[in-house]
């Protein structure tokens, strides 16, 4: 599904990633781990398209098609999702509408009809109820007033709506309890754990992989991709700290 090619990126001017290289099937879910400063959430801002970080080398290819050529709408287009460490507020904005407006944009590059205002709501309402979202925070602001938890509810929601392909979840468990960790993470399995698509899970800690199990663990550090293993992967790294394992 997601094949990364010697992929070299710099944020201005100084260079993150350094030859990074990963190929990630349908049906995967991989984990990325590393250092602060290692370059994972550069990855999923390079991947999604966001502007300031320049691609120097390499390839991306996702189902076959050239990711780096894409725009980063016609990124969403092609299926991929990127889910952010810090989800931003958007003040006068309406979550519904905003969240209408995006399910609409995917259906239209899928030639499908868009959804009334009606038939939207609906659909909203049932994917928030899963997430034990309360339906009101649909009316409000995109994510003004949001506690971290509500924030990555309402991104999960966002998600169950569009259903990608590929989702790229930056840190999702950062802000989040006890219960909001297993509510998301339960979306997460829900929406993404099917034979058809793809989870890269960007995080720092166990405590995720515990309830998303991943099946591959990469140790992302200087850029490259330097370790790569099955979840005892994630325990060794929590036990002994990334210095040690990658000694």
């Amino acid at each position: 599904m997601l094949q990364i090619n010697d992929l070299h990126a710099a944020v201005d001017g100084k260079a993150i990633l350094k030859g990074l290289s990963l190929a990630i099937n349908a049906g995967e879910v991989h984990a990325i781990m590393g250092p602060n400063g290692a370059g994972k959430s550069t990855l999923g801002y390079v991947l999604g398209g966001r502007p300031g970080y320049e691609v120097t080398g390499g390839s991306v290819t996702i189902g076959g098609q050239d990711l780096l050529a894409l725009a980063p709408h016609e990124r969403a287009a092609a299926g991929l999702f990127l889910g952010f460490q810090y989800p931003v507020e958007i003040p006068g904005v309406s979550n519904v509408q905003f969240l209408r407006e995006a399910l609409n944009a995917q259906r239209a590059s899928r030639d499908e009809k868009a959804l009334s205002g009606g038939e939207f709501l609906k659909l909203a309402r049932a994917e928030a109820a899963r997430l034990e979202m309360d339906a009101d925070m649909l009316k409000r602001p995109v994510n003004v007033g949001f506690s971290g938890g509500e924030k990555k509810r309402n991104e999960m929601v966002q998600m169950g709506l569009i259903d990608p392909r590929l989702a790229i979840l930056d840190e999702t468990d950062s802000g989040l309890d006890i219960d909001a960790l297993r509510i998301v993470s339960d979306g997460i399995n829900r929406i993404m754990r099917r034979p058809d698509k793809a989870v890269i899970l960007i995080t720092h800690y166990q405590r995720l992989l515990d309830y998303v199990k991943p099946d591959f663990v990469h140790v992302l550090d200087g850029g490259v991709i330097t370790r790569t293993g099955g979840p005892e992967l994630a325990h060794q790294l929590e036990r002994e700290g990334y210095a040690e394992v990658a000694a």
